[in-house]
């Protein structure tokens, strides 16, 4: 087989056959670029609409010899053998290109399953043998390659244009491999501008390095013996590879790898992925380690250092389900698995109703327990799927503002010993991604001025992006969830890690002296509320109650603020107010607008306060402002 990528640029193709398939076939072609005709006695409505949108010729009659007249491919999929048969045995004495959707192997071609990024096109082929398992892979590609490598592929095809206007013949080949190399996020960050000096930044290390001697040696790198530690040790490898330098990888079992049941906050040590690999450093048995970046404590070792930053993968944190398309869509008492009190914290604000129980293991490990349904859904980091390209049925990525990343999650730290400089060098030469250091640099900077490891409810995360580095953090505890944001210039590393230790320090503040105060707020949709993540933001505990529910007890929650988002929430409150008044409780209530406080004046409480208009943040503001007030 002979795969081939045309170019239609409006040609005519035939599809003889008016059902499903020829709707999925010309759904394909009319993408790719050509003008359709379709030859049916009956045509699927879906079908007609597509050919009425895309400007294609409907004929409702039967095949007739003599369709395929002009033609440069044609698709027979009646589904009936002998006319089926016939449109191919035309094709063939027309010299037209021909697809059998019925049976393949009688026809020129296949049409595989196609994903298309921008100019980057991915096309999956089975032979017709298992159709669905290709548009799996296409579905977990799309996982893998978004608007990013649409972006990159587009900078590289301004640089290409730019490197045959002015780079002799001679270095293009060597410098197109440069480029092609370079990090995808930077690729699809630059401009017209940037990619033309990166260009000529790419010249000048080609000919700087013409001439020197190649050198062929070896390393050790310790590694811990996971699918997913292992494949991120042998990426470094490549690099490092590419610069004459082979790696021999020394396997290291660590104690967190030892002990698989317990949750890693209850081992007793905060770099329990981290010390053994840091003694083979010690112990001369490795030149150097390959970490997840989040693994590593806030302060290292004296005798360690980092010498270099990987580019940095996907930071997000992902839902992953074999049952719910969607963390929203889990019913109350849901089972989530995850051993991260980052993790739980930060989703414990958003859902509150749902169980959060510890879950252990590697990628695939976790990803079987989730499929034989020991969980209803897992949260797993979506840099390590995608490097060992692994997801559930339903892989759904947080956003980062939403759930915050752990500090240095998705990129890779590599750690030599303190004294190690040559290889160091080359290390950072090879592997170094200099916006990716300054954002993990600036987060760990947090970490520390928290005086906080690895394993604590924290998540910060950076980003850098027009000289302005924004960071973020998220801190949980005791049902409450704090958080700080800051956003400044960060021309040098020492701006950056400024700006953490900043971050950090306000933070230190928000934890030393949060808002305080318990709220009841009433519910009428069961989807995760926006009011009670704003709140709890604050510091606010929050008890949510939903239509149909007494609400909390007032033995053991005793509230200082009673907020209505809607008349229906009075409502659905009516039996927690009932108990409010038998037990001659009035804490403060406020309304977001006036309907809502005219229910709440029918039932018994009348607002204190109104919110001036109807949005989140309003009402959040108003409730921080009574709560202060008390």
């Amino acid at each position: 087989m002979l795969p081939i990528a045309l170019r239609p640029d409006g040609r005519l193709a035939v599809i003889v056959g008016g059902g499903t398939v020829a709707l999925r076939k010309a759904e394909t072609l009319a993408a790719a670029g050509f003008s359709l005709v379709v030859v049916a006695p009956a045509i699927d409505d879906a079908l007609r609409a597509l050919l009425e949108r895309t400007g294609g010729v409907a004929r409702e009659r039967p095949y007739e010899r003599g369709d395929l007249a002009g033609a440069l491919a044609a698709i027979a999929a009646t589904g009936v053998d002998d006319v089926d048969a016939a449109v191919v045995e035309e094709a063939r004495a027309e010299r037209v290109l021909v697809c059998d959707a019925t049976t393949g192997e009688r026809g020129d071609f296949t049409m595989p399953a196609t994903l298309r990024v921008g100019d980057l096109t991915f096309s999956v082929d089975s032979g017709g043998g298992a159709p669905a398992f290709s548009k799996r892979i296409v579905r977990e590609l799309e996982t893998a390659f978004g608007h990013e490598y649409a972006l990159a592929t587009r900078t590289l095809a301004l640089m290409r244009t730019y490197v045959k206007a002015a780079v002799p013949d001679a270095e293009r080949a060597p410098v197109l491999r440069e480029l092609a190399d370079l990090p995808v996020a930077m690729l699809a960050r630059l401009n017209p501008i940037e990619a033309e000096h990166e260009v000529e930044a790419a010249v000048e290390r080609l000919r700087s390095h013409a001439g020197e001697p190649t050198h062929t040696s070896s390393a050790v790198c310790a590694s811990r013996t996971s699918a997913l530690a292992l494949a991120q040790t042998r990426s470094i490898a490549a690099r490092l590879a590419e610069r004459g330098i082979a790696t021999t990888i020394l396997d290291v079992t660590t104690a967190g790898d030892r002990d698989r049941e317990k949750p890693i906050a209850e081992l007793g040590t905060s770099n329990v992925f981290v010390a053994e690999l840091e003694q083979a450093l010690r112990d001369g048995r490795a030149d150097y380690a390959v970490h997840s970046c989040k693994d590593l404590p806030s302060e290292l070792a004296s005798d360690m250092r980092i010498a270099a930053i990987s580019p940095r993968g996907d930071a997000r944190d992902a839902f992953c389900s074999e049952r719910y398309a969607s963390f929203e869509e889990l019913p109350a008492g849901a089972v989530v698995g995850t051993s991260s009190p980052r993790r739980v914290g930060q989703l414990r604000a958003l859902r509150p109703d749902l169980r959060y129980e510890p879950i252990r293991g590697n990628v695939d490990t976790r990803l079987r327990k989730l499929r034989d349904g020991e969980f209803d859904a897992i949260v797993l980091a979506m840099a390590g799927m995608r490097r060992l390209k692994m997801r559930a049925t339903h892989t759904v990525a947080f956003d980062v503002e939403r759930v915050v990343p752990a500090a240095g999650q998705g990129a890779l730290a590599i750690e030599v010993y303190a004294g190690e400089t040559d290889l160091g060098e080359e290390l950072r030469a090879a592997i170094n991604d200099d916006v990716t250091e300054r954002c993990v640099r600036c987060e760990r900077a947090a970490l520390r001025e928290l005086r906080m490891g690895c394993n604590a409810p924290i998540g910060i995360h950076a980003t850098f992006n027009g000289g302005i580095m924004t960071v973020e953090a998220c801190y949980s505890s005791g049902g409450a969830t704090m958080r700080a944001r800051l956003e400044r210039h960060a021309r040098t590393i020492d701006d950056a890690e400024a700006l953490g230790k900043q971050l950090g320090r306000e933070l230190v503040q928000t934890i030393a002296s949060p808002a305080s105060g318990r709220v009841v707020l009433p519910r009428t949709q069961a989807r995760a509320s926006r009011i009670a993540e704003a709140l709890r933001a604050h510091g606010i505990e929050v008890a949510e109650i939903r239509e149909g529910e007494d609400g909390p007890e007032l033995s053991a929650f005793v509230p200082d603020l009673l907020m209505f988002a809607s008349s229906g929430s009075v409502a659905a409150a009516q039996a927690y107010l009932e108990h409010l008044a038998e037990a001659a409780l009035r804490p403060a209530v406020i309304a977001m607008g006036p309907q809502s406080a005219q229910a709440a004046a029918a039932a018994g409480f009348p607002a204190d306060a109104v919110a001036p208009e109807a949005s989140v943040e309003a009402f959040v503001a108003l409730a921080k402002e009574r709560l202060e007030r008390r």
